[in-house]
């Protein structure tokens, strides 16, 4: 039986769906918000259970591993950027990881997979990213910050108990169930599917450029990473990097939505912007060789049925 913190968020779900057709169970963890996609609904109740969670509760989660008897943990909950103070940031992200890696000691779990970003990534003057590259101190938005900082308590941690804690590095996967236009990615395919040009207003760092690359992998994809990377026998890393398999410009994301949607009027800046960095992708050479993890999709088949989702699911 497999727990996944904040199991029914966008890459939670997906993941589930992994581990349900890789025969295993999954327990996923609910705060506030309750979800159930259709690829998903029929096994509740039968593989698939919900528990709602405060991560920040110790015994309420030490409760929810033993009564499910939970072999493995995958820890993606995270609250909302920018939705806490400063103080109850760190409460959440901090007590949540502690109570996770505690209770998985204490029940004898073998392994804990802990959702990690491309974000620690960010203060590199360039690419390919590689998981054995120094990363500065310094950080520029609370993301980076912890994701940084848990990394390190959690090989600390590993270091000083029999708990295996394995980091993964996740890029910026795009899909159905993405609940917001954060991502660049995500608003050029919700304009396709509506064929109308992408509006950028209120994005961060604004319109990317054509020519800026972008570590942009179908979500589904995403979630078979982190399975492998969860039920792999053996590791040798502590560190793995889940992105695209290969460098992606905004171009090309461009060019597949609009073949997807008969030639949807998006168009981007030409050239790159001011800040784009070169060669800001993430290498998965790691990924491919110790799991054996190819992505089953293509870029234009990802696109394609997304867009097909967004119409058939409008938001």
């Amino acid at each position: 039986m497999i727990l996944i913190t904040g199991g029914l968020g966008f890459i939670g779900l997906h993941t589930a769906r992994c581990f349900l057709d890789a025969g295993e169970q999954v327990v996923l963890t609910q705060f506030r918000v309750r979800r159930e996609p259709d690829f998903i609904k029929a096994e509740i109740g039968k593989r698939v259970f919900i528990e709602t969670l405060d991560v920040t509760a110790a015994d309420d989660l030490i409760e929810i591993v033993r009564k499910h008897k939970v072999t493995g943990i995958v820890h993606l909950a995270v609250p909302g950027l920018g939705a806490l103070s400063a103080a109850e940031d760190y409460r959440m992200n901090l007590m949540g990881f502690l109570n996770v890696v505690e209770a998985a000691r204490l029940a004898g779990v073998t392994r804990v997979s802990l959702a990690s970003s491309v974000s620690v990534y960010a203060g590199l003057a360039e690419g390919p990213f590689r998981e054995d590259a120094l990363l500065p101190v310094h950080s520029g938005n609370p993301t980076e910050t912890f994701k940084k900082a848990l990394e390190i308590l959690a090989l600390h941690y590993a270091g000083r108990t029999d708990l295996e804690i394995v980091a993964l590095r996740i890029g910026t996967p795009f899909g159905p169930l993405y609940h917001s236009l954060a991502a660049p990615t995500s608003r050029i395919c919700h304009a396709a599917a509506k064929g109308v040009a992408a509006d950028f207003t209120g994005a961060r760092g604004g319109a990317p450029h054509l020519d800026d690359d972008t570590g942009a992998f179908y979500v589904k994809d995403c979630g078979r990473a982190i399975q492998l990377v969860q039920m792999a026998e053996k590791l040798t890393h502590r560190i793995y990097n889940i992105s695209a398999d290969r460098p992606l410009k905004f171009r090309d994301f461009v060019e597949a939505a609009k073949k997807a949607a008969a030639n949807a009027p998006i168009e981007l800046p030409a050239g790159r912007g001011p800040r784009n960095r070169p060669n800001a992708y993430m290498d998965i050479s790691r990924l491919k060789q110790e799991v054996g993890y190819q992505p089953e999709y293509s870029l234009e088949r990802a696109v394609e049925e997304y867009i097909d989702w967004l119409r058939s699911h409008p938001e």
